[in-house]
Formats: structure tokens, C-alpha cells, sequence
């Protein structure tokens, strides 16, 4: 039976040969595999042409083939061999030009010859190839056949979305993207990591608050969504995470919110302090994800990244270099361990009071040892009794925690003990 973390790489690897974009059949596909594993996944759709704030839903993208012959008739630059050669969105070409004229539509990145760079041209109709830097320089001169067989047409923009009902109307959300071509750590990771926390929070037992997971194209996909449903986020919204780049093993990275000090701040510092030996913090000023929008001016909401390494910061980042062996199980674990955790603190993050004054009797009750010796291990009485001498009605349980320099995911069976003895009582 395979553990989590493979069993992510697994779907990761189902995925990956689909050819996404901000919108299509490829977005449809990943929609459609992911609720056959979350069946409460509700697929919406929106007309192309919708207006979003100061956006417009653009027309959805379809592509059937593209390649470029060269001069002796080989095929070059096959969308069907990597999905990453076509510049996405490109509209249909079929023409005849010189490699001079070729080479304004042809992208490559000289410090990665090997890569196939990722581009697109979405809001601008335009076209064009990407190679490897190698194989652009070895092009030779003459007559290229541009062969695109594209449409673009008034369709829809399609967003998934999953909501798993706790006993408050508070939510907690989890938001990543489903628009990328084949790459792992970009694209991908942050679809199957989402995908295996949904499925662990349905097995969490009283849930506290309800959990909103969103698949969207990204930029557009949260720009329509919260175009939608701003004053209900703004009500309800108590954290939020956007879950990308959480497939490798060289760092944990965390990015604030604009606001740097909301509950979802706090809790993602908390828990990779405690989770990582080193992560790397980032501020809003390096955002390129979809906090850029749910913490924009007028929307503010609590909503930060915990990552992995994070986008932009890998060499491989938006190119064919970012491929399944980019990510591995252990990494794609790591970024679940740490996500999981913050949502666990999360449901237990109250401030909490002792209902006796003065140092209540634990030995009575069990949870103090009936003899003192001196070679007993009180590490687990001692956590227990310094939580108890902080739980005064003004600290929430991660002031707690970083008051006694503890992780507050080891505080919770503690607080669960004392409260089923009734010695400590949940204020707010």
C-alpha cells in the first residue's frame, strides 16, 4: 500500500501529461480526476467575456497540433513531444518565413540551454515556439514551415471547489492552481498536496470550522472567484493558504500576507518553526502567486504560503526542467506534515483559562506521578503544568506554545486532557 507521499507522486504523475491552460479541456481533465478522489468537488464555470473587477474572463483556448519543419522537412518544436513548445494560447498559424523572421516568435534561455522555457500571451493575441537554447542555435538557415492549428472561441473558465461543512461558519481556505502545462513543482504539486488534505480533513472528527479548497486557473481564477464572492470571504474568512510549489526537498519558504499579522501569518511561522530545521521567510513584496489577489487593497483578506521552495527560486522554475524528478514523495509529504499541522493548531488556536485559582490537584486526577523520583522522566508534567501557569484568558494556544518554546500540535492532547477533567475551560 503506498504511503501519502507516493500516492500524491502517483497522482502527480497521472497529471502530468495534461495540457493545461487558463482554460479548456486540459483544466477539464484535472478537474474530472480530481473529484473521481473527492467526489463533493463542484465544477463552475464562467462565459467567456464575464467582467471581474477591472478583468474580462478571456476566450477559451484550443489546441490540436503544432510544429515547425525545417528547411530539410524535419519536424522540430512538436507540441505533441512536449506541450511546453507551444507559446500558450497561441492562435493558428500556417505559413512559410525565413529562420530571421522564425527566430521573433522563437524563445529559449541562454543560462538553461537545455530547458524548454514556459510561455504564454494570454490577453494578447500572438504566437510563438520555445526550444532549447541548444537546439535554437543549431537551426540553419532557410525556409521554415509554421504549421499551429489552434481556435480561440467564446467558452468558459472552469474552477473547481470543495467545501467540507465543520460546526462553525468560519472557514479556513486552502487555494491552488490547476493552468500550468507539465510541470511538477510549479503545477502540480500544489494540486495533489490540496487533493490529500481534503481527504484528511473529511476524516478529522469535530471539526471546528468549515474548510473551502479551490482549484483555479491562476490570476484569473481568483480574481472571478472573490469578484464573486468578496463579501462572504470578508464575513467568514478566518485563514487561508495558497498551497504551490510544495513538491521538492531543498527548503520550506513561507510568504506573508499583505497585512503580515493575520491568524494564517502566525500559524504557518509557527508551525515551520517547529516543523523545519531552516525555512526562509519571504515578505509580500516577493508575491507572485494568488495572494497577490486575495490580500490585494479592498479585499484584504488573512491569506499567506507555506511552500516549499518557492516559485521563481528554483532554476528550474517555469521550464521542462521542472519534471517528475524534480519532486519526490518525501518532499510532497513534507509540505502535507506542515499544511496539516497548521490546519490541526488552526482548529485548536483558543485562548484558554484554568477553572480553579491557585495550582490545581493533578495527582488526583491521574496526571501527576503518585512518587517522586528523581531518574522519572517529568518532561511531559512539566509541559503540562507550564501550559497550565500561561492559560490565564489572554494567550491563545500559540502564544502559549511560544511562550514555553513548545510546538502548539504537542499542546493539543494536552489541552484535550485538561479540558476533559475540566480544569482548563475554551474562552473565544
Amino acid at each position: 500500500m503506498l504511503n501519502i507521499g507516493e500516492l500524491m507522486y502517483e497522482r502527480a504523475r497521472a497529471l502530468f501529461p495534461i495540457n493545461r491552460s487558463l482554460t479548456g479541456n486540459g483544466v477539464r481533465e484535472t478537474l474530472s480526476y480530481i473529484k473521481t478522489i473527492i467526489p463533493e468537488l463542484t465544477v463552475h464555470q464562467v462565459p467567456s467575456g464575464t467582467q471581474a473587477f477591472d478583468w474580462t474572463v478571456p476566450k477559451e483556448w484550443h489546441i490540436e497540433e503544432a510544429y515547425i519543419l525545417d528547411p530539410s522537412g524535419n519536424r522540430i518544436c512538436d507540441f505533441q513531444t512536449c506541450n511546453l513548445h507551444l507559446m500558450g494560447y497561441s492562435v493558428p498559424v500556417d505559413s512559410v518565413m525565413p529562420l530571421d523572421e522564425l527566430q521573433k516568435h522563437l524563445y529559449s534561455i541562454p543560462s538553461l540551454p537545455d530547458a524548454i522555457p514556459y510561455v504564454t500571451s494570454y490577453y494578447k493575441e500572438n504566437w510563438g515556439f520555445c526550444l532549447s537554447h541548444k537546439q535554437r542555435q543549431t537551426l540553419p538557415k532557410g525556409d521554415y514551415k509554421v504549421v499551429i492549428k489552434s481556435s480561440l472561441f467564446d467558452g468558459f473558465l472552469n474552477y473547481g471547489e470543495i467545501i467540507i461543512p465543520g460546526k462553525s461558519e468560519k472557514e479556513v481556505l486552502l487555494s491552488t492552481y490547476v493552468c500550468h502545462p507539465s510541470m511538477a513543482n510549479n503545477e502540480l504539486s500544489g494540486p495533489v498536496v490540496s487533493t490529500a488534505l481534503a481527504e484528511a480533513i473529511k476524516n478529522m472528527d469535530n471539526r471546528e470550522y468549515t474548510y473551502r479548497i479551490l482549484f483555479l486557473p491562476e490570476t484569473i481564477g481568483s480574481i472571478v472567484y472573490i469578484n464573486k464572492h468578496l463579501a462572504r470571504l470578508k464575513q467568514h474568512l478566518h485563514a487561508g493558504f495558497i498551497v504551490t510549489c510544495v513538491g521538492d526537498e531543498r527548503d520550506y519558504s513561507y510568504l506573508s500576507s499583505r497585512q503580515e499579522d493575520s491568524l494564517a501569518d502566525k500559524v504557518a511561522m509557527h508551525t515551520l518553526k517547529h516543523h523545519t530545521d531552516k525555512y526562509t521567510k519571504y515578505s509580500f513584496l516577493d508575491r507572485g502567486s494568488d495572494e497577490r489577489q486575495f490580500c490585494s487593497p479592498g479585499v484584504d483578506l488573512p491569506v499567506c504560503s507555506i511552500m516549499r521552495s518557492k516559485y521563481g527560486t528554483f532554476p528550474e522554475y517555469h521550464t521542462s526542467l521542472d519534471d517528475l524528478s524534480l519532486i519526490t514523495p518525501l518532499g510532497l509529504k513534507g509540505a502535507y506534515d506542515a499544511l496539516l499541522t497548521a490546519i490541526k493548531v488552526i482548529e485548536f488556536n483558543w485562548v484558554y483559562k484554568v477553572t480553579t485559582p491557585c495550582e490545581p490537584q493533578l495527582g488526583k486526577r491521574g496526571l501527576y506521578p503518585s512518587t517522586s523520583d528523581m531518574q522519572q522522566d517529568y518532561s511531559d508534567v512539566r509541559r503540562m503544568t507550564n501550559f497550565l501557569a500561561y492559560a490565564d484568558g489572554t494567550k491563545d494556544l500559540i502564544d502559549i506554545a511560544e511562550k514555553i518554546n513548545e510546538s502548539a500540535l504537542s499542546l493539543i492532547p494536552i489541552v484535550e486532557v485538561l479540558t476533559s477533567n475540566g480544569l482548563v475551560e475554551r474562552i473565544y
